[in-house]
C-alpha cells in the first residue's frame, strides 16, 4: 500500500509540502521511491546501486529543514562525490571505488533536504551521450525502451521520467544534463560556469566545460534547487555575478517582449531530422504568439578548428583523470578493464603536447567572444537540443572496435551538435520539453542566454510551461501505485 497516493505525480516541492503538513513522513516517501524503482527499474536500468543504509541514517540523524526537507532524490555515479556511496563512473576500471568525502555540491543538497535513495547509470566516465555502457549494461528511455535516453546523465533521466523519484543529479560537460532531459520529456538547465560548485577536488572540471545541477518534471523544481545550491564555492578564480533576486521569484515574473535569435541548422552542417526541425519552427511559432520578437540568425565560429579543440580538451582531461583514479587504485588502463573507444580516447590524450592544449584554449577564448557578442545582439538564442530524436540504443557504441578519438567525436556531435557550444562559453542553456515526434518520442528545444542570466531562461520556461503544459505527459513505462 503506497504511502503517497498518486506518487509518481507530484513534484519534489510538491512532496516537500506533504512533509511540512505532516501528510507523509521522510521515511515513508523515501518507501514510496524505492517501490517505484521495484516497479520500473527492471525495464528502464536507470538506478545501478541503492544505499538504503546510508538514506536511512540521515533521516535517523534528522534533516535539515530545507526546501526539498525530506523528498528522496538520485545521484549520477560520476562527477559529484557522497561518502560512502559508489562513484563507478559506470567502468569496471573503478568498480569498487567509493567516495571518501562530500563535494561541496553534495553538502549542498543535504542541507537542502534532499534524501539520497540510489545511485545512477552513467556511461563510461560520461563520454557518450547515450548512457548503455558495457559495466552497467544499457539504460533505457522510458517513452520507447529500444531507445536511448540520452546521456551522460542517462540513468537520473530514465528515472525521473518514469516517476521514481521527481528530480534527479545530473552533470553537463557537452550536454549531459540537456541531452537527457531532451531524450526523456524532463526540464534540464545547464548553469553558468562556477555558479555551482564542483569543489574541492574537481575546482576546474572537464578543464571548465563541466557543470552540475539536475533533470525535474517542472521549472518550479529547477528554480528551487538552483536556489538552493547556487554561489561559488571556496577558491574559484572566476567571479559570477549573484541573482538580483531568488530564481523561484523569477516563476512569477513575465519575461517581458525578448528578441530571440533562432536557427535551426546546425554549426557542423549536419542534417537535422525533419521531426526535430518541424518542433522548432512549431516552437518559434509559439513563441511569437507569446509576442517575443524572432530573428532567424546564426553563431559565427570556425567549426572545424572548435572540433579539434575538443578533442584536444576532453581527451586530455580523461587521460589526466582515468590516471588518476588508476594510480590511487594501483590499476593499470587497459582493454581488459575500459571499453575500446575509451581506451582510444585515452592514448590520444596522452600523444597532445603543451602547445596542443595551448591552441585549444585559445580557440575556446575566440568561440567564447563570438558567442558573446552574438547575445549582445539578441536576449537568447534559440535551436533544438540536438539533431535526431532518441537514437536506437546500440547506434553510439563505446565500445566498438576500431574508431578513433576523432570519429567518435565526430559521431558524437552529429547527434548532439548544439549543445557543446554552451560549455565551451560558460553561458546558461536549458532543454525544454516543447514538441514529441510523430511517433511518440520527446525533443526538447534548446534557449541559451547571457552569462548569468538564468532569470531570464527560468522566466520563460515558466512562460511557456503555462502555454504548453508537459505535466501530464507520460511515458509508456511509468510508476503508477
Amino acid at each position: 500500500m503506497p504511502n503517497v497516493s498518486n506518487y509518481a505525480s507530484y513534484d519534489a516541492l510538491g512532496l516537500a509540502e506533504l512533509v511540512r503538513n505532516g501528510d507523509v513522513t521522510p521515511k515513508e516517501l523515501l518507501e514510496d521511491a524505492y517501490a517505484a524503482i521495484d516497479a520500473i527499474n527492471p525495464e528502464l536500468n536507470g538506478v545501478v546501486s541503492r544505499i538504503p543504509d546510508l538514506a536511512e541514517a540521515e533521516i535517523a540523524a534528522g534533516l535539515p529543514d530545507g526546501p526539498f526537507k525530506g523528498v528522496p532524490f538520485l545521484v549520477k555515479e560520476l562527477g559529484i562525490q557522497m561518502k560512502g556511496s559508489p562513484s563507478r563512473c559506470g567502468s569496471k576500471l573503478t568498480e569498487d571505488l567509493v567516495s571518501a568525502e562530500d563535494t561541496e555540491l553534495a553538502t549542498r543538497f543535504r542541507a537542502a533536504g534532499l534524501v539520497t535513495a540510489a545511485m545512477t547509470a552513467t556511461p563510461e566516465f560520461g563520454f557518450n551521450p547515450s548512457t548503455e555502457s558495457v559495466f552497467y549494461e544499457p539504460t533505457h528511455n522510458p517513452w520507447d525502451v529500444s531507445r536511448s535516453p540520452g546521456g551522460s546523465s542517462g540513468g537520473s533521466a530514465s528515472m525521473v521520467a518514469g516517476g521514481a523519484v521527481p528530480m534527479a543529479h545530473a552533470n553537463d560537460g557537452g550536454g549531459s544534463i540537456r541531452i537527457p532531459a531532451s531524450c526523456c520529456g524532463l526540464v534540464g538547465l545547464k548553469p553558468t560556469r562556477d555558479r555551482v560548485p564542483t569543489g574541492p577536488g574537481y575546482g576546474d572540471w572537464l578543464n571548465g566545460l563541466a557543470g552540475e545541477l539536475v533533470v525535474s518534471r517542472s521549472v518550479r523544481d529547477t528554480a528551487a534547487i538552483l536556489d538552493a545550491v547556487e554561489g561559488a564555492d571556496i577558491g574559484p578564480p572566476a567571479i559570477i555575478t549573484p541573482p538580483e533576486r531568488p530564481y523561484m521569484e523569477e516563476l512569477t515574473q513575465s519575461p517581458g517582449k525578448l528578441r530571440i535569435a533562432w536557427s535551426d541548422k546546425a554549426l557542423s552542417g549536419v542534417q537535422v531530422h525533419p521531426d526535430v526541425v518541424a518542433g522548432l519552427h512549431e516552437t518559434v511559432k509559439l513563441m511569437e504568439s507569446l509576442g517575443h520578437e524572432m530573428v532567424e540568425d546564426q553563431i559565427e565560429i570556425d567549426w572545424s578548428h572548435f572540433f579539434e579543440a575538443l578533442v584536444t580538451l576532453w581527451t586530455a582531461y580523461l587521460t589526466w583523470a582515468i590516471d588518476s583514479v588508476a594510480n590511487a587504485m594501483k590499476r593499470t588502463p587497459s582493454y581488459d578493464n575500459m571499453e575500446r573507444v575509451t581506451v582510444e580516447l585515452y592514448e590520444h590524450g596522452k600523444t597532445l603536447t603543451a602547445m596542443d592544449m595551448h591552441d585549444a584554449i585559445a580557440n575556446i577564448n575566440t568561440v567564447t567572444r563570438a558567442s558573446g557578442a552574438f547575445l549582445a545582439k539578441h536576449d537568447l538564442f534559440l535551436t533544438p537540443t540536438i539533431a535526431q530524436p532518441p537514437l536506437t540504443l546500440g547506434t553510439l557504441n563505446q565500445n566498438e572496435i576500431g574508431v578513433d578519438a576523432r570519429e567518435w567525436t565526430r559521431r558524437v556531435f552529429d547527434w548532439v551538435p548544439f549543445t557543446p557550444l554552451f560549455n565551451s562559453t560558460g553561458q546558461p542553456a536549458i532543454s525544454l520539453p516543447l514538441h514529441w515526434s510523430p511517433d511518440g518520442l520527446p525533443i526538447g528545444m534548446h534557449f541559451a542566454a547571457n552569462l548569468n542570466d538564468e532569470a531570464t531562461l527560468i522566466r520563460l520556461a515558466a512562460q511557456l510551461e503555462e502555454a504548453k503544459p508537459w505535466k501530464d505527459k507520460r511515458p509508456p513505462v511509468f510508476y503508477a501505485e
